[in-house]
């Protein structure tokens, strides 16, 4: 996850990994991101890809608070974006 540097193309798909099937997950990522895109570091762009590979129904519940991050992705940079993106 964190750490590495990132192809750039990795920015680039977020927007489309971003689409989703659930609408709900769609509107508070792309709330997220349009609130937060241009201030995304390398770290925080491969944070959400890892979110973003989650099925949708375990992403909604983590945006939502109904769970909390667990096993690799219980890390503070998880928990940090989360943040964010509840507050979105």
């Amino acid at each position: 996850m964190p750490g590495k540097p990132l192809d750039p193309r990795a920015r680039l798909r977020l927007r489309w990994r971003a689409r989703r099937g659930l609408l709900e997950n769609d509107l508070i990522i792309t709330r997220f991101l349009d609130a937060n895109e241009a201030r995304l570091t390398d770290d925080d762009v491969a944070t959400l890809t890892a979110l973003l590979a989650l099925d949708d129904t375990d992403l909604l519940d983590l945006l939502l608070g109904r769970t909390e991050p667990e096993g690799e992705l219980d890390v503070p940079e998880v928990h940090r974006l989360l943040a964010g993106l509840r507050a979105a």
